[in-house]
């Protein structure tokens, strides 16, 4: 299995990309509506302007969810996607039948602002989870947004979706065809909450591509699933989570399936790694590559075991190459689920491989954490031909910080 969540798309720095404006037949817009207490940007719209208005969208596992979840749903159920509306400062979840009403107000100004249906337009919030969003603030924060929807927006739209994020997320990559261009372009946010079981955050994906909604599905859903899926900042799930793709036709181009989905993955992964490079209080971006398994689904077993040990973690915040928290992280993994020999298992550490066949090799004295902020952990596992990686960080005293002051 290939690691999809390598550097960054080629010409494409962090927070400089147009991202969802960058294909054709789209504008956005991100403004101040008052939402937050610091005055930032804090409302979103990306409109697609078509001439197709194809959608797709995948949603958080998580039993708990917010109204723009139960919303949403709704809205992608017939793959019709107008305008997706986004707002941090509060994530509208668990704030009862109000909360509802909320979403779908919002999805009807937003609606009457364009001329669209209100049950085409997908909403997203992010934010403190039991409070209700200020509904006329909101309100009134969607017709500022929408009158200052442009064409060269999209940078500005991912800044007013973030929270603790630090910079804006975006990127975008465009591919020839025979047939000719088509571009894909995408915005993210995202900095703790950052566990699979769909994606990991809110993000809206954009093509010009000329594609059907059951198409754009199967490319977001096999996208996310080697990238946002891979991602692993905390273990803790949201409760808000949404990625979705929307479709313009606007280049008037028709990629195979193939090439579309290969174009959705890269700017996902481009997102995804800049959501760990920007983890809460992280220090180190660990990459987990586990290799020689049975089969893509042990390996990513093995890896999120990995991943998710708090003690793991701690050492790489500790730059101590402790391979013994790997070794043992490998062997909580049920047999069923990843068989393997526990006494041949190897684990390199930045290339030096200090462990062989479950045995001291190499002297981990030689593995320099302190001056890389990439870690990269190999464990060959000695079972097979597969492999994955899933990116984590490591746990840090600013991490614990920012958490414990979320609220307050």
């Amino acid at each position: 299995m290939t690691d999809h969540l390598g550097p960054a798309l080629e010409g494409t720095s962090p927070g400089t990309s147009p991202g969802v404006t960058a294909p054709a037949g789209f504008r956005a817009s991100g403004v101040t509506a008052g939402l937050k207490a610091s005055g930032r940007p804090d409302l979103a719209i990306v409109v697609n302007d078509g001439p197709r208005h194809a959608g797709a969208a995948v949603f958080t596992t998580n039993r708990v969810v917010g109204a723009p979840v139960v919303w949403s749903r709704q809205v992608v159920a017939d793959g019709v996607v107008s305008a997706v509306v986004l707002n941090s400062g509060g994530a509208n979840v668990s704030t009862g039948p109000e909360g509802f009403l909320d979403a779908h107000l919002t999805a009807e100004r937003v609606a009457t602002a364009l001329g669209v249906s209100s049950g085409d337009v997908v909403v997203c919030s992010t934010g403190l989870i039991g409070e209700r969003l200020p509904r006329e603030t909101l309100l009134a924060g969607v017709d500022l947004a929408a009158a200052a929807l442009t064409s060269d927006a999209g940078l500005d739209a991912a800044t007013a979706i973030m929270t603790t994020d630090t910079v804006p997320k975006t990127a975008h990559v465009t591919v020839e065809t025979p047939d000719g261009a088509f571009t894909v372009g995408g915005m993210a946010k995202g900095a703790g909450m950052l566990a699979p079981a769909m994606a990991t955050m809110l993000c809206v994906v954009t093509t010009d591509a000329d594609v059907a909604a059951p198409v754009l599905d199967a490319a977001l859903r096999a996208a996310t699933a080697e990238t946002f899926d891979r991602v692993d900042s905390d273990g803790c799930m949201s409760t808000s989570d949404t990625v979705t793709l929307l479709a313009s036709g606007a280049s008037g181009v028709t990629p195979a399936a193939d090439v579309l989905t290969d174009a959705v993955r890269r700017v996902c992964a481009s997102l995804a790694r800049q959501l760990v490079a920007d983890a809460e209080g992280a220090s180190h971006d660990i990459a987990v590559h586990v290799v020689g398994a049975t089969t893509p689904d042990a390996a990513v077993a093995v890896a999120r075991a990995v991943t998710r040990s708090n003690l793991f973690k701690a050492a790489m915040f500790g730059n101590d190459p402790n391979w013994g928290r790997v070794l043992a992280q490998a062997g909580t993994v049920p047999e069923e689920v990843a068989p393997f020999d526990p006494e041949a298992i190897d684990v390199a550490i930045n290339g030096v491989l200090v462990c062989k066949a479950a045995r001291p090799h190499a002297d981990r004295g030689e593995v320099d954490l302190a001056s890389a902020r990439e870690v990269h952990v190999t464990v060959d596992l000695h079972a097979g031909d597969a492999a994955a990686t899933v990116w984590t960080n490591d746990l840090t005293h600013d991490y614990v910080h920012e958490n414990s002051a979320y609220s307050t």
